[in-house]
């Protein structure tokens, strides 16, 4: 049966960012697939929330409060998931973004936080799970890149290029995991998550948006997160080393954040 492919019966996964938006809803999306999740996040009460909610798919859900721009918080989790659940399956590198700003207002530290915050986060966890997921028999790895790491627009300058090496890292990532460890991203648009929160509540930067995005609408975080179960499950078993644009079928920056010209 096809719909049998989407299923993670007897899986473990761990997602990055879950007290809310599309962490939390790729955690339950996981959950009501059939796997038990570790959660982490900085916020504790986000967290028991949501796993309140993990539970009453019948599955299990670890909370774990931490700063994930931490490399070692975040590696730490590799082991919780193993220990707590006995194996590891699923990473899903949702921790990430980036304030924009105008150009001569970034910084050479703002990239490097940048990279940071998107890319060395995603290896940290990886580079500590795949052990683990080899020990399982092979696994899915699932990161959150962006439109931007493609697309071009004023002030995204460090959150951009940060998405668009998180892009890269995946496609070489997957090279290196390979055969038994399949690695793919999915590029998200202009959806409503928590980091476009002040956005959606104005309703002109609203209409700006969804004018500029063919299907006319924002997405919302229940749609990413089932590319995200998509690309983990045994249904995209033969894909790896992809990108997965989730956005709408933008082909150019949805936001204009108004900085002129130099």
């Amino acid at each position: 049966m096809i719909l049998e492919r989407f299923r993670l019966d007897g899986r473990a996964a761990i997602v990055t960012g879950a007290g809310r938006g599309l962490g939390a809803a790729t955690a339950l999306a996981l959950a009501e697939a059939g796997a038990d999740v570790v959660i982490a996040a900085r916020t504790a009460g986000e967290l028991e929330e949501v796993a309140e909610q993990v539970r009453a798919f019948g599955r299990h859900a670890e909370v774990v409060t931490a700063d994930l721009s931490d490399l070692d918080a975040v590696g730490e989790l590799a082991g919780v998931a193993a220990l707590r659940f006995g194996r590891v399956d699923i990473v899903v590198n949702n921790v990430g973004g980036w304030m924009p700003r105008a150009w001569l207002e970034t910084s050479p530290g703002n990239l490097e936080r940048a990279f940071h915050f998107n890319v060395a986060t995603a290896h940290a966890l990886t580079r500590a799970a795949a052990p683990m997921m080899l020990q399982s028999g092979g696994g899915a790895v699932v990161s959150i890149s962006s439109a931007m790491g493609r697309l071009a627009n004023r002030g995204y300058v460090a959150y951009g290029t940060a998405k668009a090496a998180l892009a890269h890292w995946t496609r070489l990532t997957a090279r290196d995991l390979a055969p038994r460890i399949r690695v793919n991203a999915v590029a998200v648009g202009s959806a409503a998550t928590s980091a476009l929160d002040i956005v959606v509540q104005d309703d002109a930067l609203r209409q700006a948006i969804e004018v500029a995005t063919p299907l006319r609408r924002i997405g919302d975080a229940s749609e990413i997160a089932a590319a995200v179960l998509f690309l983990a499950s045994p249904a995209a078993s033969f894909i790896t080393g992809k990108i997965l644009e989730v956005d709408g079928g933008a082909e150019q920056g949805t936001l204009d954040l108004g900085f002129p010209d130099l």
